[in-house]
């Protein structure tokens, strides 16, 4: 296994999941990106990168696409659509995605950490979700949730989700580190 060194963490920087992903990143002394844009309040600054607005355009997606993944609507806001941009950035650039959240009923996932998941799955990535209703992680496999633990194998890997971040949510990232890059 390379050093925890030679990994990139990719995230959006916002308070709750994604925080916590970057202090443990720093922790373990794990390369961030954190994508921003103007207007973007991100809680966690280290290795920001501000996207302009050509950047952001190459994550653009129709919200008819958003919408019929995510089986649910949105208002066509320019925020949410940065939004939706930003996070095309983070699944392009890191091929292992973690979520931290809750896996509802149709197999989406609650809140914006939802699109995430949904890039991760439509780009064919290695795809984990704690989900904070039942204390666990899952690995989406064969089209369906299974329940799995995870370890960090990629060298470039997203760390995303709530910002309602609870004690296990909190402990589940710390324990994923933990368990990636204890020797």
């Amino acid at each position: 296994m390379a050093s925890a060194s030679e990994y990139t963490l990719y995230s959006g920087g916002l308070r709750g999941s994604e925080a916590e992903f970057g202090v443990q990143a720093e922790k373990w002394g794990i390369k961030e990106v954190t994508f921003s844009y103007d207007g973007h309040q991100a809680s966690r600054e280290k290795g920001i990168v501000v996207l302009g607005p050509e950047e952001l355009k190459r994550g653009d997606i129709s919200m008819e696409i958003v919408c019929m993944r995510m089986k649910r609507t949105y208002s066509n806001t320019e925020t949410i659509r940065k939004v939706m941009q930003l996070i095309f950035h983070m699944v392009n650039n890191g091929f292992q995605v973690f979520a931290v959240g809750w896996i509802q009923p149709n197999d989406t996932v609650k809140g914006g950490t939802g699109w995430t998941v949904e890039l991760a799955k439509l780009f064919n990535r290695p795809l984990s979700v704690f989900d904070q209703d039942r204390n666990a992680w899952f690995k989406w496999q064969d089209n369906s949730w299974v329940e799995s633990l995870p370890v960090i194998e990629h060298q470039t890997f997203v760390g995303t989700g709530t910002r309602n971040l609870s004690e296990e949510g909190t402990r589940a990232i710390h324990d994923l580190f933990q368990r990636s890059f204890q020797s």
